[in-house]
């Protein structure tokens, strides 16, 4: 089955400019694994998640179905990565003990990707799937930000985003449901910075595609009138939409 590609196109800035995940989610999910050996990270994209958990795991695996995702991932000697989609993973049965979703769990078959899940979990092993939705700098800002993504988007986002703004809230997962700490995300961007990062959401890309005109360009006008210097930080952040729990 072919996977919904909505970011090989802009692979290279996904790297650049996606926010990192805080050091403490990646110490929490492996404080609650038995054992550290073998990590799978799938839908992998830059690697992120997967270069974070090498340094808790003996051995980490991305797995990602994008080639030009793949082509700008972090390489760190402890990572192995795999062209795979997340409903068809080539591993054998109670391989793992953590496996990981970031940012991506919203894409895909859920019931083919619980079954993979359930099948290459260790008993005991963690099922942990992660999302974040929009940001917040400040009112302003954030009033233009939110105008962007439901008025000048709309009809833009793919149906499976939904899963992003409803929290996670309810996404199929194969296993009871762990009381997870709260975790979030935080950068000190510029205004380029946060342009650079619109322009890597697909409905940006799909907009561009239908009408030849880029939407950022009006928007990064009305920010700077909220921003100051262009080259002034602020900062970002986003609460992070956790779900986690043993497979029995």
């Amino acid at each position: 089955m072919a996977f919904a590609d909505h970011f090989s196109q802009q692979a290279a800035d996904y790297t650049r400019y996606r926010p990192h995940y805080p050091p403490e989610l990646f110490d929490y999910l492996a404080s609650l694994c038995p054992q550290r050996e073998w990590a799978l990270d799938v839908a992998s994209g830059n690697g992120q998640a997967a270069v974070a958990l090498g340094d808790h795991f003996e051995q980490v695996i991305g797995c990602e179905p994008s080639l030009a995702q793949l082509r700008n991932a972090q390489q760190p000697h402890t990572i192995d990565y795999l062209c795979s989609t997340a409903e068809q993973l080539p591993f054998t049965d109670n391989t793992f003990d953590l496996i990981s979703v970031a940012q991506a769990a919203h894409w895909f078959d859920h019931a083919r990707f619980n079954h993979e899940a359930t099948r290459l979990l260790k008993p005991g092993g963690i099922l942990a799937i992660w999302g974040y939705g929009l940001f917040s700098i400040s009112p302003a800002i954030d009033a233009l930000i939110n105008d962007y993504y439901a008025n000048t988007l709309n009809g833009y986002w793919p149906e499976e985003r939904h899963w992003i703004k409803k929290a996670y809230a309810g996404l199929p997962f194969p296993f009871p449901l762990i009381d997870t700490p709260a975790f979030h995300i935080q950068a000190e961007w510029t205004l380029p910075e946060v342009i650079g990062y619109l322009a890597t959401w697909s409905a940006t890309q799909r907009y561009i595609a239908d009408h030849n005109i880029n939407p950022l360009i009006e928007l990064e006008g009305q920010l700077s009138q909220h921003w100051g210097e262009a080259t002034q930080t602020r900062a970002v952040y986003w609460p992070i939409h956790l779900l986690a729990g043993y497979k029995p």
